[in-house]
């Protein structure tokens, strides 16, 4: 990244502030977990020492595999392509001819992966899976900074990356994606691009869109020097409108009507919390029991954790002085007209962290640093433990968790997903202008591992629910209307507060799961079926705009022990 330099005096302003925080000219004091807090729950498992591939981007598809990419312009990669099948790019600043792979394939079940081609530079790129389970991928660097890229899942390994004709109107490095009830996604920002765009083009009536719309909001939230709003959070609420989060800042937007309807609190203290202070953002669970298919609309909760200081950016990419992260959680219920943050402190300070939601509700958040900020070796002192966030918990002091650590340090460039079978998959971490694989203490990585959550332990196997069928049979979810899952459950009876809930698989990189959706759908009845098998009923969503339509993972959660998720299509 390259900022103008700061004056001299703020400079030497943040040289002085640094001796204060712990910080020295090389690396970052370590900051020791509260005597309170002995790291408890989940453990680690490899799964492969090398796909080849830094897993800079993530997106798991219906059909149980996993898309995984980094950069086409990093050099050549630990993994080939068949042979014939290189990509051939004049422009590419690193290799004109390149016969290694920048994308691959990886089989959740089989634990096997293959390799992709894909043809232009995806680098810190944005993406959203489409409502027949087709991910469109907007955006990057170089020659593919307005690209339009696709990829149809397959079960017979011969689908690749397709480039289509068409591009995006503007230029979109760093930019976010969200799907839209209307089936078309949003694509907003990137580097010096203070706009949003939607794909396709074509409105679903037939009319064409406008090519983009100016944002004032993106150019306020900049920061001078260092930027701080690039991957703006997006979160689409229940009404229909588009929640957007920049550097400290966040509007609701009226995206049909490119009309700002409010702007919500500051959030408070200093802490920048968006790209190259990257802390991260979801909305939590939307909570539709007692609803029915009724109209009403669930209330909607965003909870914002981590970040960096004003300066941290300048001061390790410039001085190599790496500022102590943000300890900080905001929360914010969007839905209320007298809308407030509510801030809580973190066991640790936390920067570039993936914040994931479990399918029993609670968040987890895993990867990252507890100094620095994003970008190239801007980042120190890993932060090794994944920390539990439990939102329903009436004690704020009760609500975090710290969870057992890897052995495996997942800075600047890292993903993590939710795999349909209730585990994490992790992997990435390149924070280097190259492939890097000596480099110490935070080499190029190419490995992939599982966090397993507490709920996949033994001990809880009697509990979890395992899914026999559906009706109807083809796995739709329709919109306000009943649906039926069989289940066996190995105890006499299940809890009668078992739930049923829906999540949108999630777009992950840069700290930023977009797309992350979860519904807890409203469940008027459990019924027995025959020995150690039940039926449970439940209704659809009420609602595009509180469901987009698309592929969601179902699970059924039994006294908050999740089953593997089946694939439905909610329309």
């Amino acid at each position: 990244m390259a900022f103008k330099n700061f004056s001299l005096f703020f400079s030497i302003f943040f040289l002085v502030v640094s001796i204060f925080v712990g910080s020295t000219s090389s690396n970052a004091v370590e900051i020791a977990l509260p005597s309170s807090f002995h790291p408890t729950g989940g453990h680690w498992v490899l799964l492969q020492p090398s796909v080849g591939v830094s897993a800079m981007h993530m997106q798991v598809m219906k059909n149980n595999k996993v898309i995984i990419f980094d950069r086409t312009d990093f050099g050549p990669s630990n993994l080939s392509l068949p042979r014939g099948n290189c990509r051939h790019d004049p422009n590419d600043t690193a290799l004109k001819v390149d016969c290694t792979a920048h994308s691959l394939l990886y089989d959740i079940a089989l634990n096997t992966f293959r390799p992709l081609t894909v043809q232009t530079d995806t680098w810190c790129s944005s993406g959203a899976v489409s409502p027949n389970g087709t991910l469109i991928q907007t955006g990057g660097y170089n020659d593919g900074i307005n690209k339009l890229r696709t990829f149809t899942p397959c079960d017979d390994d011969q689908c690749d990356w397709t480039e289509l004709p068409e591009t995006l109107t503007n230029k979109r490095w760093y930019a976010s994606n969200h799907i839209l009830p209307d089936a078309r996604i949003i694509v907003m920002g990137g580097r010096y691009s203070f706009t949003y765009e939607f794909v396709p083009k074509n409105l679903i009536n037939g009319k064409r869109s406008q090519q983009n719309y100016f944002m004032n909001f993106l150019k306020e939230t900049r920061d001078l020097q260092e930027e701080n709003n690039l991957y703006p959070f997006l979160h689409l609420l229940p009404d229909g409108n588009l929640f957007i989060f920049a550097n400290k800042r966040s509007i609701l937007l009226d995206y049909n009507t490119n009309r700002v309807l409010k702007e919500y609190p500051v959030i408070p203290g200093e802490d920048k919390r968006n790209y190259p202070s990257t802390g991260s953002s979801t909305l939590l669970p939307l909570v539709l029991t007692g609803f029915g298919n009724g109209t009403r609309l669930p209330d909607a909760e965003v909870l914002i954790c981590g970040g960096s200081p004003p300066g941290a950016f300048t001061m390790s990419d410039k001085h190599r002085v790496f500022l102590q992260a943000s300890r900080s959680c905001g929360r914010l219920k969007l839905t209320d007209p007298a809308a407030k943050w509510v801030m809580e402190e973190m066991p640790m300070p936390r920067v570039i962290s993936d914040m994931l939601i479990l399918p029993d509700g609670d968040i987890i958040m895993i990867n990252g640093a507890m100094n620095g900020t994003a970008g190239w070796e801007d980042a120190t002192n890993p932060a090794y433990n994944p920390i539990l966030y439990k939102p329903n918990e009436p004690e704020p002091g009760k609500r975090f968790e710290v969870l057992n650590p890897t052995k495996i340090p997942r800075m600047y460039h890292s993903a993590a997903v939710l795999l349909p079978d209730g585990r994490i998959l992790v992997g990435g971490s390149n924070p280097h202008t190259v492939y890097n694989f000596t480099a110490y203490p935070f080499p190029t990585e190419l490995s992939l591992e599982a966090f397993y959550p507490h709920y996949l332990n033994p001990e809880f196997s009697h509990l979890r629910p395992s899914v026999i069928y559906m009706d109807p049979k083809d796995n739709i979810v329709s919109y306000g209307q009943m649906f039926t899952v069989t289940f066996s459950l190995h105890v006499y009876r299940p809890d009668p507060g078992m739930s049923v809930s829906l999540i949108a698989p999630s777009f992950s990189t840069h700290s930023y799961a977009m797309n992350q959706r979860m519904l807890v759908l409203d469940v008027p009845h459990v019924e027995y079926y025959y020995p150690f098998s039940y039926r449970i009923t439940a209704y659809g969503p009420p609602s595009a705009t509180v469901a987009p339509p698309g592929f969601y993972m179902l699970f059924i959660v039994n006294r908050g022990i999740p089953s593997s998720a089946f694939w439905v299509q909610v329309k």
